[in-house]
């Protein structure tokens, strides 16, 4: 399939009508954010490196039955995807206290709650997509409770099947965000991505980051630490 008209225009990718009505090329671009925009650059082949990842996690899934957007990858940095109704809402998974959870509760940064933390935000860069509960979600309209249920189910099969693949890796799953749309049959999907971008990544046994973090903290080299990302992950799931 081609690329036709521009339909998104985002951050860090940019989607693309097709000749379907049915599926979209998602592009994924070299420039980084972090602040909601208030600090930026462009880091050679984040785009390419992040849509590899991505693609290698949500074959992952797909293989363990999770539904998902992906469809396949058509070049270094961009992929065919199922076109979504999107909710307009982020679910995030903490599996460690770190970032925003940390200073927001002042408890320090590496603590390990007794059980995974499942928050909703509402997907606004303008409100600077703030925390919001389950009960907002059905009083706004922004979603059924039956679709807040699901993906709660689907949340925790995705931290578990996660948390494996990246333990055989080395690395540790802190977080990660992710979103949710239907296709055009009605079904709910996992859409977007799943990369550095989108969780934080640290290495089991020294503790670096391997995520974003390191732009947004100045703490190294994002792009070394996205090919070791890669790398890993083409270990265990391409050579076993």
């Amino acid at each position: 399939m081609k690329k036709q008209t521009l339909i998104y225009n985002g951050k860090s990718k940019q989607i693309f009508a097709t000749e379907s009505q049915n599926f979209v090329i998602m592009t994924y671009k070299d420039d980084e954010t972090a602040y909601f925009g208030v600090k930026k650059s462009v880091i050679p082949n984040k785009g390419m490196l992040n849509s590899k990842i991505s693609s290698l996690i949500f074959q992952y899934l797909e293989r363990n039955g999770i539904h998902t957007h992906y469809v396949e990858q058509l070049d270094n940095n961009e992929q065919l995807c199922r076109r979504a109704t999107t909710l307009p809402l982020e679910f995030i998974a903490r599996n460690v206290i770190a970032g925003s959870l940390s200073r927001r509760l002042d408890i320090e940064e590496g603590t390990v709650p007794e059980q995974p933390i499942y928050e909703i935000c509402l997907k606004s860069d303008a409100l600077r997509d703030p925390m919001i509960n389950g009960y907002h979600v059905v009083a706004l309209g922004l979603a059924k409770e039956e679709t807040l249920t699901q993906i709660l189910k689907i949340m925790q099969q995705i931290n578990s099947l996660l948390t494996e693949l990246l333990k055989k890796s080395h690395i540790d799953l802190i977080d990660f965000k992710v979103e949710f749309g239907f296709d055009s049959e009605g079904n709910l999907m996992l859409i977007d991505e799943i990369s550095p971008d989108t969780a934080r990544f640290w290495d089991s046994e020294s503790h670096e980051h391997l995520d974003r973090d390191l732009f947004s903290r100045d703490l190294g080299d994002v792009e070394i630490a996205y090919k070791e990302v890669l790398s890993r992950l083409e270990n265990v799931l391409q050579n076993g």
